[in-house]
């Protein structure tokens, strides 16, 4: 029990000691992603966009999409019930691609002994939080321009950000490692994350299986837990922890996750630099 609590607490040391190294190599993860283009991190911000244009043009204009309506009694109209359903799932979307394929990436850093790798997929995660924080702020911006006032809930945004933050970090110790020797994972990443986006209410409202075994069902998936804590903060006025069973079961998952993938990571460790 003893070396499996060093093993589980090592890697949050880690992280910890080497901050400042991770904030410069997060930096410089972000500024050379897209070095080289003529519009260099503007791609970064573009194709988000264009997909939030696409989804609302086709759901309000096509399908004829109806606001939302909270239990607060706030009614949402369906681009700002899109929008604060897509921001934190390009979040999800981009740190899980971009840690899962950390390691291989930086290869180069792996194979040196002295360098602690296990900082390299939050280096990933913390660089698609700049684009994030970004989005968040866009979100916001239509947020406000549709009439909606400042509201104290609003600040849980960052508390769902950062459950997003270490939800991620949990599954990329475990991808992270498994794909260095099995490389079609990242393929199997990319189409989970596909289905995905359609099995967490996005782009639909749970509402529409309240009362039956899909709700349920649904709700087992963690990132229901932080799509819903956004909306919850912008429209409908509720505290994280008057869930508190939600949040709980958010945290136990999420803290098994991390405790699997740190396993998983320190025992295929030493064979890295093998196979790389």
């Amino acid at each position: 029990m003893t070396t499996f609590l060093n093993k589980f607490f090592s890697l949050p040391k880690e992280l910890w000691n080497n901050r400042r190294l991770i904030w410069k190599l997060s930096k410089n993860d972000f500024k050379t992603r897209y070095a080289g283009s003529y519009l260099g991190i503007i791609w970064a911000f573009v194709q988000p966009v264009i997909t939030v244009l696409v989804y609302w043009l086709v759901f309000e204009n096509g399908f004829s999409a109806k606001p939302e309506m909270f239990k607060s009694g706030v009614e949402v109209p369906f681009v700002v019930y899109l929008t604060s359903g897509l921001v934190p799932w390009f979040f999800f979307s981009e740190a899980v691609s971009q840690s899962t394929n950390a390691l291989l990436e930086y290869n180069y850093l792996v194979k040196k002994v002295v360098f602690k790798i296990s900082i390299l997929p939050l280096i990933k995660i913390i660089a698609a939080c700049f684009i994030h924080v970004f989005f968040v702020g866009v979100l916001l911006l239509i947020y406000f321009l549709y009439g909606y006032g400042f509201t104290p809930y609003l600040f849980q945004l960052v508390y769902y950000s950062f459950c997003m933050a270490i939800l991620v970090l949990a599954l990329s110790y475990t991808f992270c490692s498994v794909v260095i020797f099995f490389r079609d994972l990242s393929q199997i990443v990319a189409i989970a994350l596909q289905i995905g986006m359609w099995a967490t209410p996005i782009m639909w409202s749970i509402t529409r299986v309240e009362g039956t075994v899909f709700e349920t069902i649904f709700k087992l998936n963690p990132l229901y837990y932080i799509v819903n804590g956004y909306r919850q903060s912008l429209f409908g006025h509720t505290w994280f922890f008057q869930d508190w069973q939600l949040t709980l079961y958010f945290w136990v998952v999420t803290i098994l996750l991390f405790a699997f993938g740190t396993v998983v990571f320190k025992r295929l460790k030493p064979h890295f630099a093998d196979v790389l």
